[in-house]
């Protein structure tokens, strides 16, 4: 593991907005919890959906993850594998199976249909399943780029020490103590999953200006005095350039931040544009088999 990295002392502590609960909403016999959007956040721009599925174990024999072939534009999918397998197809011609550790960035742009399933091995004799599912916006400039996809496994993604050993930091994207991740984002997201070991503290960047995005996946942390449980997201206050975060247990986060986008949004269902004409257009796209095209390597 790389040496730790050293915290400057000039940083201030972003203070704490609001603790959101997960709400519990199953997929069949997926356990499934949702931060976002939810009660009082309808988003944290650009981020616009967390699903956190699991934690569970599937029996041998199983029928896998629910989520065939449907279609995506106007947003990146970004899915972290904590436990379990998930193979992913799509209309750009990409294939692959990311192992537990491993990640899967997709930009969705102009238009991807896409599956994302259990392989058969993992059917077959079951397993603990954890994924976590992010929706990044994209800008209206952007939206209609071409679709790519990332598949990174556990050995492709830089972990970098923190403070003295403290805890890890699994560098998605963006740039961290010397180290930039393997995505190379189209908005210059930083994103990461970073492990806290029981009575560590660590002290992670958040640049001004920038929305941070904190959810609580396992264990019991303290940040800015109040004490936070797993499947909570953290909303902060954009007065400090850092986040100190006490680990009451072993703990593990979901942590990135971007750029705010500050554009209409406007969903329906697997589509996410800025205006209801797009929509419109895009469910007309996708009806006349216009998402069926190769989309570019990421």
């Amino acid at each position: 593991m790389p040496a730790s990295i050293p915290i400057a002392a000039e940083m201030t502590e972003r203070s704490l907005r609001g603790v959101h609960a997960a709400a519990r909403d199953d997929i069949r016999d997926l356990v499934t919890r949702r931060p976002l959007p939810g009660p009082g956040l309808d988003q944290l721009d650009p981020f616009l959906f967390l699903n956190h599925h699991g934690p569970q174990t599937y029996p041998p024999g199983n029928h896998g993850l629910p989520f065939g072939p449907h279609p995506h534009r106007g947003f990146e999918t970004v899915t972290f594998i904590l436990e379990g397998s998930l193979a992913h197809s799509d209309s750009g011609g990409h294939e692959s199976i990311i192992e537990a550790g491993g990640v899967q960035w997709m930009t969705a742009g102009s238009g991807l249909i896409h599956a994302e399933l259990s392989p058969d091995a993992f059917k077959r004799d079951g397993g603990a399943m954890e994924i976590l599912q992010l929706w990044v916006n994209l800008p209206g400039r952007l939206k209609m780029t071409a679709p790519r996809y990332t598949g990174l496994q556990r050995a492709a993604i830089p972990s970098i020490a923190l403070d003295g050993g403290a805890g890890r930091l699994d560098l998605v994207s963006g740039d961290f103590g010397g180290t930039t991740g393997p995505v190379a984002s189209l908005t210059g997201v930083f994103m990461s999953v970073a492990t806290i070991g029981a009575g560590g503290t660590v002290s992670l960047p958040a640049p001004p200006g920038r929305s941070v995005f904190l959810y609580v996946v396992r264990g019991r942390v303290r940040i800015a005095g109040s004490a936070i449980d797993r499947w909570h997201l953290v909303t902060l206050n954009d007065d400090g350039d850092s986040v100190a975060i006490e680990a009451m247990a072993d703990s593990v986060l979901l942590y990135g931040h971007a750029d705010p986008i500050g554009e209409p949004v406007v969903a329906h269902g697997p589509f996410v544009m800025n205006s209801q004409a797009e929509i419109v257009e895009a469910i007309r796209d996708y009806q006349a088999g216009r998402f069926d095209v190769a989309a570019a390597d990421g």
